[in-house]
């Protein structure tokens, strides 16, 4: 049999995946397992999330031919612009998913983990909308760096907790959501934002998020009349808008998959969030997949620039994918980040979330034909990241 980098009905992706989870959520999950794929197949459930993707996210999103990167590095480029959504990244495509999921199962009371705050304000934003409480734990670093977001969540009237455990950031902010489930189970639902977390969740927010690969099949039919690309290119932290971008071309081996992973200060430096790179089979937040820990399974802190790729361990989809020679992962440093940051400002008129960035940094690594048509995913604008630029801007 053809091999498949799909999920399979026990919830994993070749070793990866499964559901590693306390008792008193094994109903919750349970239940969600049972059910999602039912209800986001479901036509009312696609017709109300659809009408939604439209008319309140914007989308579809552009494909932008960026010229002038294209003609630097030698190659043809396109963006799919994610951060032209409503609150400025791919995030609020799985927020609408997940709360209309959410209501369909009589849920009352929403939770969130964020790290750089773009899947909080996505979160509290659908609240608003939804008219539901809206609790978000945050790191208490990511609060002090991702301020402008933290206000945005308050303002659409969200709770907003500082985790000050850990490293104060994305794993640690994700701990305390879990831990609050365990305490609400009844009456809360955890919106996860990326594919991370005890199936269903990494494939319940990848299909939610292949949104974003089905817009590039039908545009890159009018640009390039095909309807494939040669190389797909995404950050991966968690791996949200790596497996939107990817979705629907997961085994089609005519495209070629890049994904790039924060190696923070350098990869062997002691500062680095490259999981793929550094990470060996272990279980973080319900889930079995690769993680950055000791020899004796503690988990190593992760270090990035960027808040959003601040994560000591990756979604299960892209260790298997990783691990079985499906995707090319390299791992950019936060020098090269923001020198590509600043390059697309100037070249393109375009600001991206530090995260994006990254993405942007493979064309330092690698080479590319000129007849290569190569679609990157930028994930986020980068609005959120402003005072970080300056900053650097100033001290350089």
């Amino acid at each position: 049999m053809r091999q498949t980098f799909y999920v399979n009905d026990e919830g994993f992706y070749g070793e990866f995946g499964g559901a590693y989870i306390p008792e008193i959520l094994y109903s919750n999950v349970e239940n969600l397992q049972r059910e999602y794929k039912k209800i986001i197949t479901d036509p009312q459930f696609l017709e109300a999330y659809n009408r939604l993707l439209v008319d309140y996210v914007g989308r579809p999103t552009p494909l932008y031919h960026a010229k002038r990167l294209s003609e630097k590095y030698g190659c043809k480029i396109y963006l799919k612009r994610e951060d032209l959504n409503h609150t400025g990244s791919h995030k609020i495509n799985n927020a609408i998913g997940q709360i209309l999921l959410a209501q369909r199962m009589g849920k009352t009371r929403i939770i969130a983990e964020t790290g750089a705050g773009q899947h909080g304000v996505a979160t509290a934003t659908v609240c608003a909308l939804m008219n539901m409480e809206c609790v978000v734990y945050m790191g208490a670093l990511d609060v002090q760096r991702q301020h402008l977001n933290v206000q945005k969540m308050e303002m659409l009237g969200a709770k907003v907790v500082p985790v000050e455990s850990g490293n104060q950031t994305l794993k640690d902010a994700c701990n305390e959501a879990i831990r609050d489930w365990c305490c609400n189970p009844s009456n809360t639902y955890y919106i996860i934002g990326s594919t991370v977390g005890p199936h269903p969740y990494p494939d319940m927010v990848a299909r939610l998020q292949s949104v974003i690969s089905k817009e590039i099949k039908q545009q890159l039919m009018e640009k390039e009349s095909r309807d494939y690309p040669d190389y797909l290119v995404a950050c991966v932290g968690g791996g949200s808008n790596a497996a939107g971008i990817i979705f629907e071309y997961l085994d089609d081996v005519r495209v070629k998959i890049v994904l790039a992973e924060a190696a923070g200060k350098g990869v062997d430096s002691g500062f680095s969030a490259a999981t793929i790179h550094l990470g060996k089979t272990g279980i973080i937040h319900g889930s079995k997949t690769l993680l950055m820990q000791t020899d004796d399974g503690q988990i190593e802190e992760p270090y990035s620039i960027s808040a959003g790729l601040d994560y000591p361990g990756i979604g299960p989809m892209h260790a298997n994918m990783a691990k079985q020679g499906r995707s090319e992962v390299l791992a950019i440093d936060d020098d090269t980040a923001l020198a590509f940051a600043i390059e697309l400002t100037r070249l393109e008129g375009i600001i991206p979330a530090l995260e994006s960035a990254h993405a942007l940094g493979v064309f330092r690594q690698k080479q590319f034909k000129k007849e290569d048509v190569i679609v990157l995913c930028l994930s986020g604008r980068g609005d959120k990241d402003m005072e970080t630029y300056l900053k650097l801007r100033i001290e350089n």
